[in-house]
Order: structure tokens, then C-alpha cells, then sequence
């Protein structure tokens, strides 16, 4: 079977910088839905539409078609005693990014702690980096109309995990921001 739209597609991946230091190797293969439903970079849907299982290539996709540029203003330093103890480089919080208040919140990550400020970085951890996708097609299903009508993957076998607790956006499908 091809990929193609509305195709449920599990890819072996490992994920490098421009210069090929390793950003993260797939404990798990990525399982997406095909077909423009944001579960993955277009660029990847790009060079596996219409391949097969067993098609392997590797992609360099640029900042603007990844996460973006760097941008400064997206950093912020916050009075320490604003967020919640114990505080550790690396936490996340959701937050405005300032002078924004119409906008949708933002996530933003602690990358420095002085003695009573905080520095929180509203970028994603990728913002401003080419990135290398090493891939490698290992299987191609048809997506149930279940899995259609949610726009992602429901587990690698199509069932939804947890019937009754609704539409959970948690679960086995693959975000297109693989870093935790």
C-alpha cells in the first residue's frame, strides 16, 4: 500500500542537527496520520507521500519548515518567587508572552536559574535549527473513519485507548514536537 491521504504510516526515525549530532533516536517508531492533519513537519509528509514500506530516505528540513527561527522575544525573566518550588532548569509552564494578551498560551521552559530570577524561554527547543530525519517506512495501513473524523492515530493497532473517557488527545499518535 502507498502513502497517501488518510493512510496511518509507522516510520523509524532518528532526528540530528545540520552537522549530524544526535537530537534523538525513536525508542518507539513515529505512527502518524497522513494526509496534512499536523501530526508530523509537512516536509516529512512531503517525501513519503506516495512511497511504500522499505522506503528509507533522509531529510534536512530548515528552521522555517521545522520550529521556526530563534526569536529573542520569546524569553523572559521572571521574578523567582512567581513560580512554584522546588524549580528546576528544564521545567515547563504555560504562559502570555508579553503584550499579548489575545494571543493562546504559550509553553515556556526554565533555562537558568539565578538567585531570585528566573529565565523562561517561550521557544521550542528546535526553534532555529536545521534538522536531519534519518526515516525508514515499516509499515502503511489504511486509517479507520474513526481515526479520520479525530484527525490523528488512534494506537499503533487502530483501537482508542480509554473508550469512555471521550476524545482524549493523549495516547499512542506521534506530535509533531518530539522533545520532552
Amino acid at each position: 500500500m502507498k502513502i497517501a491521504k488518510n493512510t496511518v504510516v509507522t516510520v523509524n526515525y532518528k532526528l540530528s542537527d545540520a552537522q549530524n549530532n544526535l537530537i534523538e533516536e525513536g525508542a518507539q517508531p513515529m505512527v502518524y496520520l497522513h494526509g496534512g492533519y499536523e501530526n508530523t513537519l509537512p516536509k516529512i509528509e512531503e517525501e513519503l507521500d506516495g512511497k511504500e514500506v522499505g522506503y528509507s530516505s533522509t531529510l534536512q528540513v530548515e528552521p522555517d519548515d521545522a520550529f521556526g527561527d530563534y526569536d529573542a522575544e520569546l524569553v523572559k525573566v521572571e521574578d523567582r518567587k512567581l513560580l512554584p518550588e522546588p524549580l528546576e532548569v528544564g521545567m515547563q509552564f504555560e504562559g502570555m508572552a508579553d503584550g499579548a494578551p489575545d494571543e493562546e498560551p504559550m509553553i515556556f521552559t526554565v533555562t537558568e536559574i539565578a538567585d531570585d530570577k528566573v529565565v523562561l524561554d517561550g521557544n521550542h527547543p528546535l526553534a532555529g535549527m536545521a534538522l536531519r530525519f534519518e526515516l525508514s517506512v515499516i509499515d502503511v495501513r489504511a486509517a479507520t473513519e474513526e481515526e479520520i473524523a479525530h484527525g490523528h492515530v488512534h494506537g499503533a493497532h487502530g483501537h482508542h485507548h480509554g473508550e469512555d473517557e471521550g476524545d482524549s488527545e493523549e495516547g499512542d499518535h506521534f506530535r509533531s514536537q518530539p522533545l520532552h
